[in-house]
């Protein structure tokens, strides 16, 4: 990396102090704790501000408002967080690029249909009926089921799987070992054994989506399991039949959503969270992690704990529990004064 604190500021649309700093030489990027003479670094939370002051960084980027005195230039812009990205992307070695054409090892089926610019890798299967959108990226080891249908623009890492009839839609982003409609998990008990239900749907991804490794979406017993536009989904979660979850929410890792749950637009699910079935978490509401859900969360609000409720309800009870020792301790102390005090009564008082 060769760059000026003056190119540093017009790449991302910052501002410096003086024309002396914008002549300053970058040599590289790191975080706060790893910078040394010649990075960037930047600053987006407040907890960092102390470990931002011991920085060896000679540039940080910073918010529009930062009013801190550092031993560094600072660079302000509108979103430090987004714009060291742009530093990194400025600075990463060229992306992996995947020529079209399908591989020699890939089955692909004569009644398959793939666009302009498909590139399908090794030991990929794509079966009858199924149809792949133009410049799409199928990864190796993949397995695209019967009548199948994937948008434009979308790649998919190495062993991903789409069931039979599932929809992807455009721009859409699969991580490695992503199950896209196995089988609801559907039981009926009966003459003393378990009776698997059909799981006779689908799964729908609408367009950019981004969904991490190992996760699984289950197809829907019938009609669809539907994730919306520009949800991001982490790796290791699993979401169950019929689950519907709205545009541009966050479901964090091992995250399990029971079937039939609804999540509203924007709703954020952290690490951990359980579901039960048939809820509704509404839109732009939070759940904190580890949480278990066994109720509605109403629209944009906050909650926390097993079982979930809102979150001021959860940290009081909390406190109050971190109190108990104390109260124990009290309690016992006046069981002993009690004890004193009847000893010292004459004898056959009651």
């Amino acid at each position: 990396m060769d760059l000026t604190v003056q190119e540093l500021a017009a790449l991302v649309g910052g501002q410096f102090a003086s024309e002396a700093e914008g002549q300053t030489q970058i040599t590289g990027a790191a975080s706060i704790a790893e910078a040394r003479k010649g990075d960037v670094t930047f600053y987006g939370n407040a907890k960092y501000l102390a470990a931002l002051k011991a920085c060896q960084a000679t540039v940080a980027l910073v918010p529009a408002d930062f009013s801190e005195t550092v031993p560094f230039i600072v660079v302000r812009c509108t979103n430090p967080t987004l714009a060291f990205s742009q530093v990194l992307a400025r600075i990463a070695p060229p992306p992996i690029v995947f020529a079209p054409g399908v591989h020699p090892t890939a089955v692909v089926s004569p009644e398959a249909i793939l666009g302009e610019g498909v590139s399908v890798q090794p030991y990929t299967v794509i079966e009858a009926g199924a149809r792949i959108g133009a410049r799409t990226v199928i990864g190796a080891h993949s397995y695209i089921g019967h009548e199948a249908q994937v948008g434009e623009d979308s790649n998919f890492a190495a062993r991903v799987t789409i069931g039979a009839r599932c929809l992807v839609g455009s721009r859409v982003i699969l991580h490695s070992g992503v199950v896209v409609g196995s089988d609801g998990f559907g039981f009926e008990f009966s003459g003393g054994k378990h009776v698997k239900i059909p799981q006779t749907g689908i799964v729908q991804i609408d367009d950019d989506v981004e969904i991490g490794a190992n996760t699984t979406l289950d197809r829907a017993r019938f009609g669809r399991t539907w994730v919306g536009q520009g949800t991001k989904i982490d790796n290791l979660v699993q979401i169950a039949h019929n689950v519907q979850i709205g545009r541009h929410c966050i479901i964090c890792a091992q995250a399990g959503i029971s079937g039939s749950t609804r999540l509203g637009d924007y709703a954020v699910l952290g690490g951990q969270v359980g579901t039960v079935g048939h809820i509704e978490i509404g839109a732009g509401a939070q759940v904190g992690a580890q949480s278990g859900v066994s109720k509605n969360v109403p629209p944009g609000q906050t909650w926390w704990g097993t079982p979930a409720m809102p979150i001021k309800e959860t940290k009081d009870q909390l406190a109050r529990i971190a109190l108990l020792p104390r109260f124990i301790e009290r309690l016992k102390g006046l069981e002993q004064l009690a004890r004193e005090f009847a000893k010292s009564l004459p004898p056959g008082t009651k």
